[in-house]
């Protein structure tokens, strides 16, 4: 089941006795479980009716049977646990050995008043448990996977909506750009910009240009875009703007390179006509970061990204072994640009 099907049941009343929820995206998986306890329990209730765990310290027993008794002056009862050993995949054992077979038995016969919810830190399940399966089967796995880029921007339009404003997609894609894929912190910055826009108003380009500080991970776009026109003026102008904010030459060399690389990858993977979304899974990145790399990646040839990665190499080197002077040896590599 996907996270905006679950919302809907919830919103209609409907509601599982058991949710998993699992995968990289741990905002969303908070939002669901809030979105959750709101349609389940009114702010009175909440008090009595959530009960936390986490199965590094309490034993499922335990837990099954504060599921299995009466909630208290409550309709229903929310219990929340927080898990790493009994679901995810190449967990492993704590000092605490589950009796899963007391989970198997709950699952087949629930307590009508307990909704029960795994929160899973882990990016995949153990497929090969019978919980699992049996969870599978029930339709009441979720996975809460990250955003691709369409979906970012759907996701802060939605946001803006929810809150009377309009911001368009290009303003949203501007907002990714200058903070980053992470959810809460988009989350803050739209929330802000909203704010700002006022009830009935618009978020504009302008506004996130002023109100947003450019995350490292944007400047350092900016850098390489100056690098792939041999603008060596405008890329040590950056270096500059970078040091005085007390950035580390280690750092920023090694977020170039892992732009480079990336690039690099997304050339071999387009020429075998992979996707975006395939592609971030097999380099290990964000979609987004990977839509957008893409798109840098355009302006280089290979043999180029090839050339400058093996120079980065070595100058990284010879800056940890203390062989160059950290600020002079980026300096003096941005100058080679230009010869």
């Amino acid at each position: 089941m996907n996270p905006s099907t679950a919302a809907k049941e919830i919103n209609s009343g409907q509601f599982r006795p058991v949710y998993v929820l699992y995968g990289k995206d741990r905002y969303r998986m908070q939002e669901f479980v809030a979105y959750l306890s709101d349609r389940l329990l009114d702010k009175e209730e909440r008090d009595l009716g959530i009960v936390k765990f986490d199965t590094a310290e309490t034993l499922v027993d335990e837990m099954m049977l504060e599921a299995e008794t009466m909630p208290f002056f409550v309709a229903r009862k929310l219990v929340l646990v927080r898990d790493q050993t009994v679901f995810a995949a190449g967990a492993k054992e704590g000092k605490l050995q589950h009796d899963i077979d007391r989970l198997l038995e709950y699952i087949k016969q629930p307590t009508e008043s307990t909704v029960i919810v795994f929160l899973v830190h882990s990016d995949k399940l153990d497929e090969r448990r019978k919980v699992v399966k049996l969870l599978k089967e029930r339709d009441s796995v979720i996975a809460f996977q990250e955003l691709d880029g369409a979906e970012l921007i759907r996701w802060i339009t939605r946001r803006a909506t929810s809150q009377g404003r309009t911001i368009s997609e290009a303003a949203a894609d501007r907002l990714v750009l200058r903070v980053g894929t992470n959810l809460q912190a988009l989350a803050q910055e739209t929330d802000k910009l909203c704010l700002h826009a006022g009830a009935g108003g618009t978020v504009r380009e302008e506004d996130i240009e002023l109100l947003t500080a450019p995350s490292l991970e944007e400047d350092v776009f900016a850098l390489i875009d100056a690098m792939s026109g041999s603008r060596v003026d405008r890329a040590l102008q950056l270096y500059r703007q970078l040091l005085i904010r007390k950035e580390e030459p280690i750092k920023i060399t090694a977020l170039v390179v892992r732009q480079f690389r990336m690039m690099l990858q997304i050339k071999e993977l387009e020429g075998r006509s992979y996707s975006h979304q395939q592609m971030a899974s097999i380099i290990g990145q964000h979609p987004y970061a990977v839509k957008l790399a893409a798109e840098k990646a355009r302006s280089w040839k290979p043999e180029r990204l090839g050339r400058h990665l093996a120079a980065l190499a070595d100058l990284d080197y010879r800056m940890k072994t203390g062989q160059v002077d950290k600020e002079l040896g980026l300096e003096l590599f941005l100058l080679s640009l230009g010869a």
